[in-house]
């Protein structure tokens, strides 16, 4: 731009105007200048790139600028770098994302996308996250995730693709295709750090909204955490303060936090030596300030996985240390120390059963609450709220209530919410719930929400033994001078109810009642005033005497402007003046007993995290308060709730008084599922050789293709076995992210486990391997399948079924001609036998020979001389599972004339012979 002359002279003019006059007149001047200049239509690329910048500086200056636009989005479609990069920068700063131009420009943008220039194509990618229209979203998303995977696309320009993506996940969820996922997961192992920590802030935010949609990154994560803090893979350019690229760390060990503790030992083992390492590492304090930042973010969100992962055996060592290190920081000269480890163990908190490890800490933690800065006291307030009980509750709500009268404004309204939740959930002697929560009331003035006062009548309507006592305490109340009308609210329905209950008590007749409640009558809003009338309606219900106090009330009422107020008195005057009081004894009939629901404290409370942060894993208020569905439940020693006689029913009397005290939970909606590769479903072209031949066989190649072997070795021994995958790269280039998931469709009957994972590297003309421990626990049909992914250019993927069968957990058994036919009697036909009829797959002859190999292979012992027909084969074998052994038997009759099988297989065990008759054809298909 230095080059432009008068782009510099007309930025010196402005500079130099000393007024805003002489600045308004210049622009005028030079837009006047511009628009002519535009509409001569003969301007070149220099030229106009040179009017559109000055367009711009005035825009930036903040002046209106109402023409140039369309010059801008000709800019765009320029072959020159220069005039393009103007061209997109006035498109993002002066079109917004409903602009009629836009999409003019969206073709363009797309050709830059589609040719092979990086500079052309991050220009594209910066214009598409800047403005981000609906329109860009569906049109252009399916080529930035072009550039994405494309293995052409240099590695700045993968990040700004993934960048970009996020941004229109953001605002438009439904861009992201399911069909991407495996591929958008395989690029958190590029090599390219940068590329790994822009994917994985995508997957991270996908994982938030659906994780069983990317549940393969679990495995990712855990994987690159374990390669970057153990085995330190990563180039010295990513070192920050002598921390291997924290940002990274954070964002994996933040992800595993969306999944549960993983069943898989080697997922666990992987993330419990990144945890170690790094609660050690990060546990040692450095003398520089950026690298002891560095390494606290990284401790504080392993200490928070840590946490996450507490119901899993092998986390527990980890907690006390946990717990320890949380102690120091909260006891930190830094605020950003006490503030992180003030909210790490108000997670902690949320969790633990036993919270007497934290409250060793309270005298410091309620110190907090007088921090000088507010996020520390807001967090101190979490956390004392989390790991209150009821052994502490009645000393944190006193010191809750204390504070409360000098704590600051913009956290006064929460303090009050969490105060009112737990005087309810550990409130064990009435007179202190009601006296704290009335209290409450009086302190709290303006920053009581209505959730608070409507819960508080809620128990008290609920619970017998609360309302003598909540009646005599709340008229004290209303006696004194100064009564916050929320007060009044609960004050005017408990006297209203329940007011009959104290009559008889000095100082609390019903004319005393009603003039404590009608002092507060003129100073209280229309609402609170309708409600009141509402308690003067039912003081004549209770107390006839008083009935010529409250007309008045209603006479001078049945002419206010206030249209509510005049329809209730007028209402009530109707109703009090009938001939006889049974239609107002029965519409002003005692409140029925609100029916259990979800706390409106809990809902409003929970309501309050921030929509743009990350989605949290844990509530605030312990581990109970995650189950929102459940009400909180007034602990009350001794209280009988009150029968619902009327069963939900509300009067109208509760719709005069209490409406709008509706708590409805809010609705839960699953995340949408993703089609499971990996099954069988979803077999490769070309699985079945290999799988047919290895049922009968130890050894040999399960899959190959021009690009990879897949071989195969097992053995198995009882209930138990062993199988090594070698994956063998045919060609001269390396694969990179190299995956392998097992499916098993039937945990309960089969355990496969895998010791190590695969290398995510495939050398060129190289091999891995995997091995994979498997347990028989009881009968299972379905062979496991297993689906292997690496990228080789694009992602290359196989589907295969293991030949992991029944039949491999086999013995065989050695039995002579007087065992073997009484054996075979006793267990009979019906449904402990299989039988099946068949010919040879190939159409070939039947040869004897490599039908007893294949039987032998099957893992049965051929027994000669057992059956009077020499050519028919017999076999003998024990299946072994970890719930017990099993006897089968088999006879393998051959028709040569007609060449048909008969096989006929039968077991102590009526899953067996058709599951084993199965395996027996399916191995015939190999031969």
């Amino acid at each position: 731009m230095s080059s432009m002359r008068g782009l510099v002279v007309f930025i010196s003019d402005l500079r130099n105007a000393r007024v805003r006059e002489l600045e308004e007149k210049r622009i005028n001047k030079e837009l006047a200048n511009i628009r002519s200049k535009f509409k001569e239509a003969k301007l070149d690329g220099y030229q106009r790139k040179k009017y559109v910048c000055k367009l711009l500086y005035i825009y930036i200056l903040g002046w209106d600028v109402s023409f140039g636009h369309l010059e801008a989005v000709t800019l765009v479609s320029s072959s020159k770098y220069s005039e393009k990069q103007i061209g997109y920068l006035a498109v993002t700063l002066m079109l917004h994302e409903n602009h009629e131009l836009l999409h003019l420009v969206i073709n363009s943008i797309k050709k830059d996308l589609d040719v092979n220039s990086e500079l052309f194509n991050c220009l594209a990618l910066h214009a598409i996250a800047n403005v981000g229209s609906k329109e860009m979203a569906e049109v252009l998303s399916p080529d930035v995730h072009r550039l994405l995977i494309s293995p052409t696309s240099k590695p700045f320009v993968k990040k700004k693709a993934a960048l970009t993506l996020l941004r229109l996940y953001r605002k438009y969820p439904g861009i992201i295709q399911p069909s991407w996922v495996e591929r958008i997961i395989a690029i958190m192992d590029d090599p390219d750090l940068g590329v790994t920590l822009s994917v994985s802030s995508l997957v991270l935010a996908l994982v938030q909204d659906s994780p069983e949609l990317w549940q393969a990154s679990l495995v990712k994560a855990a994987g690159r955490l374990y390669r970057l803090v153990v085995k330190r893979e990563y180039s010295e350019e990513y070192l920050y303060y002598n921390v291997p690229i924290p940002w990274l760390q954070v964002k994996l060990l933040r992800l595993l936090q969306y999944y549960p503790p993983s069943d898989d030992p080697t997922v666990q083992k992987l993330i419990g030596k990144s945890l170690q390492r790094i609660l050690d590492t990060a546990s040692e304090p450095q003398k520089n300030v950026q690298q002891n930042n560095a390494q606290n973010a990284i401790l504080f969100e392993a200490i928070n996985l840590s946490i996450h992962l507490s119901s899993a055996p092998s986390s527990q060592e980890y907690l006390a240390q946990c717990t320890a290190l949380l102690g120091k920081f909260i006891s930190s000269r830094e605020t950003n120390v006490r503030y992180l480890g003030l909210e790490t163990m108000t997670h902690l908190a949320s969790t633990l059963e036993d919270l007497r490890p934290l409250q060793k800490h309270q005298a410091t933690i309620i110190q907090s609450l007088r921090d000088r800065d507010i996020s520390v006291r807001r967090r101190g307030l979490d956390l004392l709220y989390s790991m209150c009980d009821s052994s502490n509750a009645q000393v944190v709500v006193a010191e809750l209530l204390r504070y409360l009268q000098s704590a600051d404004y913009s956290i006064r309204e929460e303090m009050v919410l969490k105060i009112a939740i737990l005087t309810e959930k550990f409130a064990t002697d009435a007179t202190w719930y009601i006296d704290i929560t009335l209290q409450l009331l009086s302190f709290a003035g303006d920053y009581v929400s209505d959730e608070v006062w409507e819960r508080v009548v809620q128990i008290v309507t609920n619970n017998e033994e609360l309302q003598e006592y909540a009646a005599m305490t709340v008229l004290q109340h209303l006696k004194s001078p100064a009564c916050h009308e929320s007060l009044v609210r609960v004050g005017g329905y408990i006297l209203g109810e329940y007011g009959h209950l104290i009559a008889n008590t000095p100082g609390s007749a019903p004319i005393d009642q009603f003039n404590a409640v009608h002092s507060k009558f003129a100073v209280c809003s229309p609402g609170t005033r309708a409600m009141l009338l509402s308690t003067y309606v039912k003081f004549i219900n209770l107390f006839p005497e008083i009935k010529h106090v409250c007309m008045k009330v209603f006479n001078t009422y049945s002419k206010s402007i206030d249209a509510e107020l005049q329809q209730r008195a007028c209402e009530y005057l109707a109703l009090v003046s009938m001939p006889t009081d049974d239609l107002m004894q029965t519409v002003l009939e005692e409140m029925p007993p609100f029916p259990e629901r979800q706390s409106a404290l809990l809902k409003r409370l929970h309501g309050k995290t921030g929509e743009t942060e990350d989605k949290r894993i844990w509530v605030l208020g312990g581990k109970d308060a995650s189950n929102e569905k459940e009400a909180l439940k007034l602990n009350l020693s001794g209280v009988q709730k009150r029968t619902e006689a009327n069963g939900n029913a509300t009067s109208p009397g509760q719709e005069l008084v209490m409406s709008g005290l509706d708590m409805n939970s809010p609705v839960n909606l699953a995340a949408p599922l993703f089609p499971n590769l990996a099954s069988a479903a979803h077999l490769s072209p070309g699985w079945e050789e290999g799988y047919y031949s290895l049922l009968s066989r130890n050894e040999g190649v399960l899959y190959e293709d021009e690009q990879i072997q897949i071989g195969w070795r097992s053995e198995f021994h009882g209930p138990l076995g062993r199988v090594a995958l070698y994956f063998g790269n045919k060609t001269t280039a390396t694969y990179q992210s190299l995956t392998s998931t097992v499916e098993n469709p039937d945990k309960s009957a089969l355990s496969i486990t895998s010791p190590h994972l695969p290398s995510t590297t495939l050398p060129a003309e190289g091999q891995t391997q995997q091995m994979l421990n498997v347990e028989c626990l009881g009968v299972f049909r379905e062979a496991p399948t297993i689906r292997i992914s690496y990228l080789a250019g694009a992602l290359q993927a196989v589907t295969l079924k293991l030949p992991v069968t029944l039949n491999k957990f086999i013995e065989p058994a050695q039995l002579g001609a007087d065992d073997f036919f009484p054996r075979w009697k006793q267990i009979g036909g019906g449904e402990r036998e299989a039988q099946k009829i068949f010919s040879p797959v190939s159409g070939e002859r039947i040869d004897l020979a490599r039908n007893r190999r294949l039987v032998e292979g099957l893992r049965w012992a051929v027994l000669d001389g057992v059956d009077q027909n020499p050519k028919n084969i017999v076999g003998a074998g024990v299946l072994h599972s970890k719930t017990g052994k099993i006897g089968v038997l088999m006879r393998l009759e051959p028709n040569m004339d007609q060449n048909l099988f008969r096989c006929t297989i039968r077991a102590t065990n009526e899953a067996v012979p058709k599951t084993l008759k199965d395996v027996v054809l399916d191995a015939m298909k190999a031969y």
